[in-house]
This record gives C-alpha cells, sequence and structure tokens, in this order.
C-alpha cells in the first residue's frame, strides 16, 4: 500500500510540472530569463507573437508557482524587473535537455 502512495505522490508531481511547463508561452518565458533579469518589455521584445496580456498573465502564474521573482527596482524611473528564483533556473536547465532535443529532431 505504502509503494502505491508513493507513486502517486510522484505521478501528481509530475502531472502538475507538465501543467506548469505545458501551458503555451510558459517555456520561452523562463528561456528568455535564462539570461539573466529582464524587464517586462525584454520579455515581450524577445517573443514578440506572445501579446501583453498573457505575458502579464503568465509571469503571474510562474510568480505564483515560485519560478519568477518580481523585483521593483525604486531608482528613478521606478522599473520591474523578472528573474528566475532558484527553482526556475533548476527548470531552465532541465529545459536545456529539451532545447537540445530540439536541434537534433526538429
Amino acid at each position: 500500500m505504502m509503494e502505491k502512495d508513493i507513486q502517486e505522490r510522484v505521478c501528481s508531481k509530475v502531472e502538475e510540472s507538465y501543467h506548469i511547463v505545458g501551458k503555451k508561452w510558459m517555456c520561452l518565458i523562463i528561456h528568455t530569463l535564462m539570461e539573466g533579469p529582464k524587464r517586462f518589455s525584454e520579455i515581450h521584445t524577445f517573443i514578440p507573437d506572445l501579446s501583453k496580456r498573457m505575458l502579464n498573465e503568465r509571469i503571474k502564474e510562474l510568480e505564483y508557482c515560485g519560478i519568477v521573482l518580481r523585483n521593483v527596482i525604486t531608482d528613478r524611473p521606478v522599473r520591474t524587473e523578472y528573474s528566475l528564483t532558484k527553482k526556475g533556473h533548476e527548470l531552465g536547465k532541465s529545459l536545456k535537455t529539451v532545447e537540445a532535443w530540439a536541434e537534433k529532431w526538429l
């Protein structure tokens, strides 16, 4: 019985991870932030087909998941930068494997 509980927890976590990265634009946003902190407009420039409304929604989801950190810089002018958390960097490194696969096979 205990082994089944462990399997269910593992499957649940795998399913949750695919739910996060499976949403359109999530992986591209993470890929963009792997290079370092970026302002909203810089992310939008890198992914021009992504609407600003959807970018805002996806960033909020990534913040909620603990993958992206929002940092308000109070210098004049005030600006906001987004960066990956440690958790986000680990995910980004994992996505590099998918990128290598895509280069080879797509």
